[in-house]
């Protein structure tokens, strides 16, 4: 309603997102690059989420599941500029198919339908201010005051 613009980085999971065969081969050969943690590997939320990208992207023709996982960002906010990047020239062609095709009202309730939004970093870190999140509760005592 302001007319503000969005321009998230890491729209596709720094590599998390990736069909089973996908991580199949990685898992058997390639490889990947672990981006913030120690493993490759996608957690249980994330195959969730894939698999349900991997049924639409069949559903629609779609070669990549990444292009409809850009595909979805750009369909839910007016003003979505995503920042994303990749070392194969795969992972370019699979962002621009994400321009190639339009979701359905029901494609986006599938996937908003996956797993409950999670507001992510900074909220997680810093908190809604209902609890003392990790960093706070090791700075030290804290009181509520009730309003």
């Amino acid at each position: 309603s302001e007319g503000l613009a969005l321009a998230p980085s890491g729209v596709v999971g720094q590599g998390g997102i990736m069909t089973d065969a996908e991580e199949e081969r990685r898992r058997t050969g390639e490889k990947s690059r672990a981006y913030s943690t120690t493993s490759w590997e996608r957690t249980p939320d994330e195959i969730k989420v894939c698999r349900k990208l991997e049924e639409i992207s069949v559903e629609i023709g779609a070669e990549h599941i990444t292009a409809v996982a850009i595909a979805y960002l750009l369909h839910v906010a007016p003003f979505v500029f995503p920042v994303s990047s990749g070392r194969k020239i795969e992972h370019l062609q699979a962002n621009i198919e994400a321009l190639d095709f339009t979701l359905t009202p029901a494609h986006i309730k599938a996937l908003k339908d996956v797993l409950p939004f999670d507001v992510g970093f900074p909220h997680t870190m810093v908190g809604d201010g209902t609890v003392d999140t990790y960093l706070v509760a090791a700075a030290g005592h804290t009181d509520r005051w009730q309003q």
